[in-house]
């Protein structure tokens, strides 16, 4: 098995556990889930050439927006597994640790605090929300979480196609 199809298994699983993170944190903490039709509406919008929005919930809305979002976020759940794989090698694989998982998985926050907040109008690690301090610690949490479903895919990777 290839080093794509690893990381597809692997980002795939980890997005999935951080995705179940968000369904179960909206009644715990009163945090919505992500919205995929924000996400594609901002893909969409990016690529007519338009970055940044004062409020992209404002926005004009994109044909399929909501499968847009959801294919990107996998999309990119599974670029950061590659990443993963790419920085502590295949050798990952086949005894993974969580540390590496968690470094990777943790350090994803930074794409919506400096990239997606900013340009979908919430500011720079949300800052211009209502609660930037929640904002941010329920990035970090949920990019944790991310980390950990990295490792756990990464064990069921092993147990599933050894590499």
């Amino acid at each position: 098995m290839n080093h794509l199809l690893h990381a597809a298994v692997i980002g795939i699983g980890a997005t999935l556990l951080m995705d179940l993170w968000g369904v179960v944190r909206q009644p715990l903490f009163g945090f919505a889930r992500l919205d995929y039709a924000m996400i594609g509406r901002w893909f969409g919008h990016l690529a007519r050439g338009q970055v940044r929005h004062r409020a992209i919930a404002a926005a004009p809305p994109i044909p399929a927006e909501r499968w847009i979002g959801a294919t990107a976020h996998y999309l990119i759940g599974i670029a950061f597994a590659a990443l993963l794989l790419e920085a502590f090698g295949m050798a990952w694989l086949v005894r993974p640790t969580l540390a590496p998982a968690l470094i990777v998985g943790i350090g994803t926050v930074l794409a919506p605090l400096l990239i997606m907040q900013p340009a979908m109008g919430a500011g720079i690690a949300g800052s211009r929300t209502a609660n930037p301090t929640a904002t941010r610690v329920q990035s970090l949490l949920t990019h944790a979480i991310y980390g950990l479903g990295l490792y756990l895919a990464g064990w069921l990777d092993h147990l599933v196609f050894a590499p």
